[in-house]
């Protein structure tokens, strides 16, 4: 029983580690970088990785490109024999499109604190009034998934400080910057 604990968890690591090469590649394309991977029989069937930003698409989390991938490739919208690694635990979109697809299990790297729906904010995989219910496995190469996270937005701090600064060295400094969500809204079609 050791040995097959220990096999299990040397797997998890390594499907964690093609998780997060998977999260470099949105991190090059300038997305949060988030990666995942779907493994069926000790296969990969399917990989993502976040690209909401340059889908325009906010659904277009790595679960989610994944699960349509696997789903596609199988020709069933149900993967129950599925397992899901992913670098951030999943949100409440991608934790209920988990549960809808019944997969067996979500191993995830790091703790979401603030949208984490596999037990950080909520937790919807053990949720007594769903009618299913998938092992979850968290903390899986978390120091890795939690530095690239920190990394990323350590470096996007770091380019809108530059560019502030540069604005300000342009004399651009004291020009309103009208943020969407301070527009008002859209009068209603009749």
């Amino acid at each position: 029983m050791a040995d097959t604990a220990a096999d299990d968890f040397l797997a998890d690591q390594a499907f964690m580690r093609l998780a997060l090469d998977q999260a470099h590649n949105a991190w090059l394309l300038g997305e949060v970088p988030v990666g995942a991977v779907i493994v069926r029989g000790g296969q990969v069937i399917a990989t993502g990785y976040n690209r909401p930003i340059g889908e325009n698409d906010p659904t277009a989390h790595a679960e989610i490109v994944a699960l349509r991938q696997a789903a596609a490739l199988l020709g069933n919208y149900r993967l129950p024999d599925c397992t899901l690694y992913v670098t951030l635990e999943p949100c409440a979109m991608c934790a209920m499109a988990l549960l809808h697809a019944r997969f067996a299990r979500v191993v995830f790297g790091a703790f979401d604190p603030k949208t984490g729906a596999a037990g950080s904010v909520i937790d919807l995989f053990a949720d007594p009034r769903l009618n299913h219910h998938c092992a979850v496995t968290g903390g899986v190469e978390q120091a890795a998934c939690a530095a690239l996270l920190q990394d990323f937005f350590r470096q996007r701090r770091r380019e809108q400080k530059s560019a502030l600064a540069a604005a300000a060295g342009a004399g651009l400094v004291g020009i309103e910057v009208i943020e969407l969500d301070a527009m008002p809204p859209c009068e209603p079609r009749p």
